[in-house]
């Protein structure tokens, strides 16, 4: 039952192995200029969904997320304006304030997702002193050039530049990833970018001049940090590796000389009608406008937990509607489950070896739904508990909450409808119901409601 992971870096499943007794795990976080939509989100109950499996297993675990609240610019190619300060200039706000509003929902969010806060948040802006520390190391090794615009990586000094992400250097068309300008080579990527007098909130006193750094210089900067030069595992979104990932890989191990990352996940696209969703596209829907349609963040963390984390999930409120009832009936079933204090070692015996076999979540559903519908099995309700310790559905947890007389009266005419074999009103008033921020479940005790 050893655990198992695809790793982009052999493009494998392999065998896990930790380099210390702690693994140490470092996620990609947001940046903080916006809401956070659900396509975001996914990628960090992917990743929570890790942390929880290598808990499981007994290793003991250190998480850092960075917090990008600086340096990360509306274009990947080095140009465009710095994502804080535009959303700053937008809303009449400091760029710190738009940092700190939105870094606040988004753990706000993390919350109602029922996802573990990593062990250390690491802000850009609190690690300018590790940034330009490494860049002096690159410097010191000759892998940087200036430019009238800024400190640039050299690429081209950097062997093997373009194995992680199996890029094709002479297809990378100037305008479409890149665009030229000063730069040496096509991939050279800035460290550091010079300010324009009186045009930022954010800058800082450097060596080569007053600026800002550039967006992965922190990744590489803060992880090295708190993990070491070397550490286990790197996760994020399958957008960072042909980009930001593998100029995290470029510039660390430029500077130590040392394998950066043994380990590298990433999850795949949440779609809508089959194209990636992305802010620069509009997004789609955050956790909190889910919630306004009556829907149970809980409902979407289940709904991500029904597709393996590396294949494309295509959203759509009626999957999400879908994925809620389905949540709710199994809460429910569980509801009634006896306690006997025993836990069924088959049941967990055969979680276990499809949550190692990297991350397969939608069979670890199946076997929880498995074991909670055999009337045979015995230490059920303490299996469950064992299991939700990864799933993190909150299974066992119960909602006291008095249920409106306008929402009984409702319930009360529907088993009326019900009765008289009216399915189309009894249709109707659960909608009615549901529209109201309840649902309400057949069960063999009669109608159950509960707030959504």
């Amino acid at each position: 039952m050893e655990l198992r992971l695809y790793n982009t870096l052999t493009r494998k499943k392999e065998v896990f192995k930790p380099l210390k007794k702690q693994v140490g795990i470092y996620t990609c976080g947001p940046t903080v200029y916006s809401y956070q939509h659900i396509g975001n989100l996914r990628s960090y109950i992917f990743s929570d969904i890790l942390k929880r499996v290598l808990i499981y297993d007994g290793y003991k675990v250190k998480h850092v997320m960075n917090v990008t609240d600086v340096g990360h610019l509306t274009s990947d190619a080095d140009t465009g304006e710095d994502k804080i300060e535009k959303a700053a200039a937008k809303e009449k706000k400091s760029a710190w304030q738009i940092a700190e509003f939105y870094w606040k929902i988004f753990k706000e969010d993390f919350k109602k997702l029922n996802i573990i806060e990593p062990d250390f948040w690491c802000k850009a802006t609190e690690h300018i002193p590790e940034q330009i520390s490494l860049i002096k190391k690159l410097e010191k090794k000759s892998y940087t050039y200036k430019t009238s615009d800024g400190i640039y990586f050299n690429t081209a000094k950097f062997k093997n530049y373009e194995k992680f992400a199996r890029l094709k250097k002479e297809g990378l068309k100037a305008g479409k990833r890149i665009e030229m300008g000063e730069k040496k080579n096509k991939t050279d990527f800035a460290l550091w970018k010079f300010s324009k007098p009186g045009v930022r909130q954010q800058e800082w006193a450097s060596p080569w001049g007053i600026g800002f750094p550039g967006w992965h210089l922190e990744c590489s900067a803060m992880s090295m940090k708190y993990l070491g030069n070397s550490f286990d595992i790197h996760t994020g979104g399958s957008d960072l590796i042909p980009v930001h990932h593998t100029n995290e890989i470029a510039q660390s191990e430029a500077a130590t000389g040392k394998k950066f990352v043994n380990y590298w996940v990433h999850g795949a696209f949440l779609t809508f009608k089959g194209k990636k969703i992305s802010k620069s596209k509009g997004g789609l829907y955050t956790i909190s406008e889910l919630e306004k349609l009556n829907y149970n963040s809980l409902s979407y963390r289940y709904l991500v937990l029904t597709a393996h984390y590396r294949r494309q999930l295509n959203f759509t409120l009626e999957n999400l509607k879908i994925a809620q009832n389905g949540y709710k009936r199994l809460k429910n079933l569980i509801s009634e489950i006896k306690d006997d204090k025993k836990t069924n070692k088959e049941y967990l015996k055969q979680f276990k070896e499809v949550i190692n076999n990297d991350l397969d979540m939608p069979s670890a559903l199946a076997i929880l739904w498995n074991l909670v519908r055999d009337k045979k099995a015995k230490g059920k309700l303490q299996t469950v508990k064992k299991m939700d310790e990864v799933l993190g559905l909150k299974l066992l947890k119960k909602k006291k909450e008095k249920v409106p007389r306008e929402i009984l009266e409702l319930v009360k005419k529907r088993d009326a409808a019900r009765e008289e074999t009216n399915f189309e009103l009894a249709d109707k008033l659960r909608e009615d119901i549901r529209k109201k921020g309840y649902s309400v479940e057949d069960t063999k005790k009669g109608s159950k409601v509960e707030k959504i």
